[in-house]
Order: structure tokens, then C-alpha cells, then sequence
């Protein structure tokens, strides 16, 4: 199984949604609140389809890539789940650096609060982190369906329904 930076994400958030993700049970076409995260990733920066390149990594798709700077830019609706945001991130430089783009950073832009946060890339510790969050992706995705999280931390979450429709 390829792992992608939305599974490495969804690693951070909940491994049942990981592993549903990854058995192809997807959920985020239905959900308004990943809608609305969508529209404000396209609709934010205009200008910057003019400016900057998308690019595709294969197993990625990075909507903002400066090819000066080495630096991609990912907007993201709220910074709740920033931790995730991040993982995500490294791992498009970690795919970046893999193919042979020097230094590499990230800019995650949060629209809405006004607020940005560099990542960088740090060859070999992050290396190692990323290939582990790797391995464990992978050990999770091989394993049975994970239980669910606490009700209180699934609220928002696509798959809530899904999980949660017998209780």
C-alpha cells in the first residue's frame, strides 16, 4: 500500500480513520466542513495560480510549489489540528528531498486566524520520523479495523456518522 500525506495526517488524528481511508471507505465527499476547507484552499490566494506551480509527486499533489525558494505553501482552515498539518507537511518534504530538491521548507497558512507556521526540513531527523510515521501507517493499514476514539473528539470528523450511526 502507497502511503500518502492524507494517511500520514490521518495517523496523527485517529488510526480508525486511517485504516477506513486506506480500505477505501471515504468519507470527505460528504462532509461540509471538508468542503468548506477546500473552498478556502482555492479561493484565498488567487494570484497565486499565476505565481507559483502545482506539482505533482505522484503519490501527492502540492497545490503551491515556488520553485525558487523550494518552498511549498498549504492552507489549512483551522490550526486545531496543527499537528497534523505538520506531519502532512513533512512528509511532502520528505518526498521533495527524495527526489532531489534542496532544502526544502513549508509555509502552512491559516487564512482565517491570519497566522503562518514555517516547517523546515531537517535531513535526518526527519527522515527517520517520517519513515516511521511511515511504518506505522503501514503496520495499522495490515491490522484490523482500530476501535473508535472518544465520541467528544469525533464530532467533527467526515467518518462520524459512519462510526458512530449505531448509538
Amino acid at each position: 500500500m502507497t502511503i500518502t500525506p492524507t494517511i500520514v495526517s490521518y495517523l496523527h488524528l485517529c488510526h480508525r480513520k486511517l485504516w477506513l481511508h486506506a480500505h477505501h471507505l471515504r468519507m470527505e465527499s460528504t462532509s461540509e466542513l471538508v468542503a468548506e476547507g477546500k473552498l478556502i484552499g482555492e479561493t484565498t490566494y488567487p494570484q497565486r495560480a499565476l505565481k507559483w506551480q502545482e506539482l505533482d509527486l505522484g503519490i501527492a499533489k502540492i497545490d503551491f510549489f515556488d520553485p525558487k525558494s523550494n518552498t511549498i505553501h498549504e492552507i489549512k482552515k483551522s490550526n486545531k489540528k496543527s499537528f497534523a498539518h505538520n506531519a502532512q507537511v513533512k512528509y511532502y518534504l520528505y518526498l521533495l528531498h527524495k527526489i532531489g530538491i534542496a532544502e526544502p521548507t513549508a509555509i502552512i497558512e491559516y487564512p482565517k486566524l491570519r497566522i503562518t507556521k514555517t516547517v523546515d526540513w531537517d535531513t535526518e531527523e526527519d527522515q527517520d520520523l517520517v519513515e516511521s510515521w511511515i511504518n506505522q501507517a503501514d503496520t495499522i493499514i495490515k491490522g484490523t479495523c482500530p476501535d473508535r476514539l472518544q465520541i467528544s473528539k469525533c464530532k467533527k470528523c467526515s467518518y462520524f456518522d459512519f462510526c458512530w450511526s449505531g448509538e
